[in-house]
């Protein structure tokens, strides 16, 4: 039997169950692979095996071959390990990233060319364009799933070596179609959530890895509100598992995390869900990512993001020598978190991002000027 040429990423869902499908449509000659990036301890509700077994069940459906691969060990090194780093540091990293751009794009794809195939297909939500040599990562047609700031670390080898057969689909249409082609996964409820937590509760999966201690949570003026389980388990803007009671003096409004000081182990938190030790006008990167591989110019206007399913945020951009960024935003921007990434766009054309390193909120200056 010659060799596929494209190895479809099966992960068990619709998603990609439609991606095959539509390749097989296509005649394309194809393979689904089944990835398993985290090696189950048994402590969640883990859903591998049930995930592959669909994937199975897909691939016999469309006639495809099949194959599996462990990338646990892998994952584990290349984003499980810089996860719990970045949680010990304060921050809050967004592992989906470091997932697509070690594992997915990188470890998938070498697995495909061992196989033979030229290229790699996902059931992700974006698109892909070639011009003039260059790879265009862009947004898909559906802007509600588009996935593009998740693959903003992707380059031009990975782009052009990629199909996203999904990416000119709208969700709303995709259910119908699986629905229609007889595909077992049709009906099946879509993943959230990181994949190696899955249903299980995330202060007690990230104790078993990163132990936490008690302290105190403070108002930004320095009064004791209350006490915190650890600060590693609460992000910027969250409002829920604060469990903070009736406060003397302080209403029954909700409480919102507003800074954290790693150093003390304080949590601070304000009642305001508009408070200005949330906001920011100003962030400060790592070194940046360019899709296309250098930069549009050294200082240019765009949009941005600075999470999932955000809308867009005109900004100004200037680029240092280091390749670090300076994102000047029109307006504040609520809870921008480091950690997290900058994607930034121009229309529907993703030009690359960067992980945030601080931001100009004024506790977080306040605490990075302690700390120096």
């Amino acid at each position: 039997m010659s060799a596929p040429r494209v190895i479809v990423g099966m992960s068990g869902g619709v998603d990609s169950s439609v991606a095959a499908l539509k390749l097989a449509r296509a005649g394309e000659s194809a393979a689904g692979l089944f990835m398993q990036n985290w090696a189950d301890d048994g402590s969640g509700d883990c859903r591998a095996e049930d995930d592959r077994r669909d994937a199975v069940a897909v691939c016999g459906k469309l006639g495809m071959p099949f194959h599996f691969r462990d990338f646990s060990a892998e994952y584990w090194e290349g984003v499980f390990s810089h996860f719990l780093a970045e949680y010990a540091r304060g921050r809050t990293p967004n592992p989906d990233v470091l997932c697509n751009r070690e594992v997915k794009f990188k470890h998938f794809l070498d697995a495909a060319r061992e196989l033979g195939a030229e290229k790699i297909a996902t059931g992700h939500y974006a698109r892909i364009a070639g011009e003039g040599g260059i790879f265009k990562l862009l947004r898909a047609v559906d802007r509600s799933k588009d996935q593009s700031y998740f693959l903003h670390q992707l380059g031009q080898a990975a782009l052009s070596a990629t199909l996203f057969p999904i990416g000119d689909i709208h969700k709303s249409q995709l259910r119908g179609i699986a629905r229609d082609a007889g595909l077992p996964t049709h009906d099946k409820k879509d993943s959230t959530g990181i994949c190696f937590i899955g249903e299980r509760d995330f202060r007690e999966f990230l104790g078993r890895y990163l132990p936490a201690k008690a302290g105190e949570m403070q108002d930004p003026n320095g009064v004791r509100i209350g006490e915190h389980p650890g600060v590693f388990y609460f992000t910027l803007g969250q409002r829920e598992g604060l469990q903070i009671g009736g406060v003397r003096g302080r209403g029954a409004a909700p409480w919102y995390v507003v800074g954290k000081d790693v150093a003390r182990n304080i949590l601070y938190v304000d009642q305001d869900t508009a408070s200005p030790f949330l906001h920011s006008t100003r962030l400060w990167s790592e070194a940046v990512h360019w899709v296309a591989g250098t930069a549009p110019a050294a200082s240019f206007q765009c949009t941005a993001q600075t999470r999932y399913r955000q809308a867009d945020e005109p900004c100004s951009v200037d680029v240092a020598e280091d390749g670090t960024l300076t994102v000047q935003f029109s307006q504040p921007q609520r809870a921008v978190t480091p950690g997290q990434s900058v994607v930034l766009y121009r229309d529907d054309e993703c030009l690359g991002g960067a992980v945030i390193a601080r931001t100009n909120a004024p506790l977080e200056q306040q605490l990075s000027e302690q700390a120096a």
